[in-house]
Order: C-alpha cells, then structure tokens, then sequence
C-alpha cells in the first residue's frame, strides 16, 4: 500500500534547526545572559560550533538555557552535576564541550 503524503509535509519533516533562520536567531538571542561570564561562554560556543551542531546539541543547549544564570555557571564551571529536567546524555555531553571552550 502507498501513503500518500503531501510535498509539504516533508519539508516539515526535514526541517532542522540548521535550515531555519529563524531558529538559529532565536538560540542565538536565547544564549544572551545577564551574567557576563554565561555570555560570554555561550557566545564564543556559538560562534565556534553553531553551525555543526545537531539537533540533538540544539535541544541540549535549549534546555540548558532553560536555567537560571547561576545554576547554568554552577554547571558550566563543573561545580554541580545536571539534575531533573536536564539530566540527559546528550546535555551531559555538551557540557563537557562547553565547558572545554
């Protein structure tokens, strides 16, 4: 049996945050961060890596910017280890490159 499925919808499919403008701005403005120090080890991340990141690292850093400014440096600096709502490998994992840059 065949499935129809509209071009549209596979667009929508293939959609990452790499193809989308919109996205890439928005995790851009998301990374500013009212302690200096986030900042600028956010922005210097971005400026290296955003254009190879996966999706996955994409949902991962979304979540981390879900924190606020002092538990994301607690995690940034290796003083506290990810809990709840960002105890993830794939978070873990870009821990660790954040916090090698």
């Amino acid at each position: 049996m065949k499935v129809f499925m509209p071009a549209f919808v596979s667009e929508i499919i293939v959609q990452s945050h790499q193809s989308d403008p919109a996205k890439r701005a928005r995790l851009r403005w998301r990374a500013r961060r009212g302690l200096l120090e986030n900042d600028l080890i956010l922005t210097r991340f971005l400026d290296a890596n955003e254009e190879a990141m996966s999706d996955d690292e994409v949902d991962a850093f979304s979540r981390l910017m879900e924190l606020s400014d002092n538990t994301l440096m607690d995690l940034l600096m290796a003083k506290k280890q990810p809990e709840a709502e960002v105890d993830f490998p794939h978070v873990r994992a870009l821990l660790i490159r954040l916090q090698q840059a």
